[in-house]
């Protein structure tokens, strides 16, 4: 599963941006914002908007801050030029970041930074009252682990569609998500939940609500989006008692409802309630064994055993950022993913499955729009040598082009499933017509010198993300995406995807666009098998934007599994242990219909 890991930093290739410029851009005077947090003055991104990189919202959580909830910063004295991005937060090296290919990590503790894009006006023209434009707060993906927000450029979005986009970082991996006893010594509910990065993610929404009135946004009229694990992250927003009132629409792009439990994120592995590879107590072990202080697992166990709740929180609060990430160097990309993130520990999140709490009607019921790409796995299967011929890192070939398409098929199919098809149809009896579903399809790139990117990707995971934004500065991927032949149909579907994108954010339903001149996307219906249920977005070429009635679920796709004849003896169990390694909620139980042997302890966590 090495594969999932590479894949997901390829993603760094989708941040929509140039590389950034060497010297800091000039202030422009004409952006300067009088905001509650302060005075902030901010830059002119392209002619038709400005930009403020790196405002603080909230406090950095260093030092006695570490593993707690974030607090709010007092405004600053002075003009704080937003000129350039803060620090990613710590995460392992990989193409979503600047690392360099040998540093242990990047990034820093002190992330907690947004950004601001927004259409250039002047102080007096910066719209007022009901003039108040649309705010799209944009999560990062990386599975949780890695990503920065500064990466993503919607000047596009936003001068086509007045828009006040943010973007925010927010912490990642074991400083995001580490719940252990001896933490919660003291401490209040939020700061014993171990949801830190979530909490991070509701104080920047705080932020918004309190000074985007500043730059010309609508603080009641505020979409959350993402992609990956920013879906995810924003599926959960739609559950947490915490942040109701925050935002009022909702996108998720490629997401899912994956997490773990209390005991998950606690208990050793071998534990009665077995705990994750890398839960907090398992981690403590490591960084025992890593100081030359216990010898082995069972050694550093004994060791924690004879300690005080204080000792163990004193130790793990002096150890460096570098202790902590060197727990991980080195270690297979399966188990690293193995770290509990998104925790249901019934304060920030519900304690129960999500899907179950959404079927209950217990969240914030927002017009929202939820969807995935039609060749989601392929990116994943295209990093695996197993499946693809590379060579210096260049795709060759498919080796075995039916099992290709069929496993990408069936990997897809059930991300569809868990991200889209179930949380709309348990969303849909509570909230009626304020539901959209789409499948992205666009599998149209190049073939440069004879290698068929369209078959390696089709319309792979992360793919839509430059189409929603409308940035076609992609550094690597446009090579893989871009071209003059496709050229005019991508830009197209493009225009289309943000004229929707900009009227749900707008209006809370996509409708027909922003012009009303696109096809009509029409809520999920629960009127049965032939009523449309999700938009397709593709090319005339491909078939156009068209609405369609397939409703995956799970009982159908394991029908077709179990009577595929693509499969031969055997070779479905290891393509469902894939899934379970794979697919964000695929049960043991599911697996266990065939027969198949269920993994271990080091099944890695499911990414996104």
């Amino acid at each position: 599963m090495g594969a999932r890991l590479a894949a997901l930093a390829l993603l760094g290739v989708l941040a929509c941006t140039a590389e950034r410029p060497s010297e800091p851009p000039l202030p422009d005077p004409a952006s300067l914002r009088e905001a509650p947090a302060g005075r902030l003055l901010g830059y002119r991104d392209t002619e038709a908007t400005h930009a403020w990189k790196g405002i603080p919202f909230a406090q950095a959580p260093v030092g006695a801050r570490r593993w707690r909830a974030p607090e709010p910063r007092a405004p600053w004295p002075d003009v704080h030029e937003a000129l350039e991005p803060g620090s990613a937060c710590l995460q392992r090296p990989s193409m979503l970041n600047r690392a360099g290919r040998d540093d242990l990590f990047t990034g820093s503790e002190d992330c907690l930074y947004l950004n601001i894009q927004a259409p250039a006006f002047s102080a007096d023209e910066v719209p007022r009252g009901d003039a108040r434009l649309p705010v799209m707060v944009w999560v990062h993906g990386g599975a949780n682990l890695m990503g920065q927000a500064d990466v993503y450029d919607a000047s596009a979005l936003v001068a086509r569609h007045g828009i006040v986009f943010v973007s925010l970082n927010y912490r990642l991996g074991i400083l995001g998500w580490f719940r252990h006893p001896a933490l919660a010594r003291g401490a209040s509910a939020l700061d014993a939940s171990g949801n830190f990065g979530t909490l991070d993610l509701i104080r920047g929404l705080e932020w918004v609500r309190e000074n985007i009135s500043a730059f010309g946004g609508d603080p009641d009229n505020v979409t959350l989006f993402g992609e990956s694990a920013g879906a995810l992250n924003t599926i959960t927003l739609l559950l947490s008692p915490r942040s109701e009132g925050l935002f009022q629409r909702a996108i998720a792009q490629s997401g899912g409802r994956w997490s773990a439990s209390i005991a998950e994120a606690e208990n050793w592995s071998d534990a009665p309630e077995p705990g994750r590879s890398y839960s907090s107590r398992e981690i403590l072990a490591l960084l025992l064994i890593q100081e030359g202080r216990a010898s082995d697992r069972e050694d550093a166990r004994a060791l924690l055993e004879t300690w005080s709740d204080a000792e163990t929180e004193n130790f793990l609060r002096a150890r460096s950022s570098a202790q902590l990430m060197k727990v991980f160097d080195g270690d297979p990309p399966p188990r690293i993913m193995n770290v509990p993130l998104v925790i249901r520990d019934g304060e920030v999140l519900p304690d129960e499955d999500f899907l179950e709490v959404f079927a209950s009607g217990a969240y914030h019921r927002v017009p929202t729009i939820l969807g995935t790409n039609r060749d989601e796995s392929k990116l994943f299967l295209s990093f695996s040598p197993e499946y693809v011929q590379r060579w210096m890192g260049f795709y060759l070939k498919i080796r075995d082009p039916e099992r290709y398409e069929r496993d990408a098929e069936y990997g897809s199919r059930f991300w569809k499933v868990d991200g889209a098809d179930e949380i709309a149809m348990a969303m849909r009896p509570h909230q009626g017509p304020r539901v959209f579903v789409y499948r992205f399809d666009w599998d149209e790139e190049p073939t440069p010198y004879g290698i068929d990117l369209p078959k390696i990707f089709g319309a792979a995971h992360g793919f839509e993300i430059p189409f929603v934004l409308g940035n076609w500065d992609l550094r690597f991927l446009e090579r893989a995406v871009g071209g003059e032949e496709n050229r005019a149909g991508r830009l197209m579907l493009s225009e289309a995807m943000m004229s929707y994108w900009a009227e749900h954010a707008r209006h809370g339903a996509p409708g027909r666009g922003r012009n009303g001149v696109l096809p009509h996307w029409l809520a999920w219906s629960e009127a049965g098998e032939d009523a449309p249920t999700f938009l397709v977005l593709d090319t005339e070429d491909g078939g156009g934007i068209r609405m369609s009635t397939l409703i995956e679920t799970r009982e159908r796709l394991f029908a077709d599994l179990a009577t595929d004849p693509r499969f031969a003896p055997g070779e479905l169990c290891r393509t469902l242990l894939e899934f379970a390694r794979d697919s964000p909620s695929f049960q043991e139980r599911e697996i266990a219909k065939f027969d198949c042997e269920v993994p271990g302890e080091d099944r890695p966590e499911p990414s996104a």
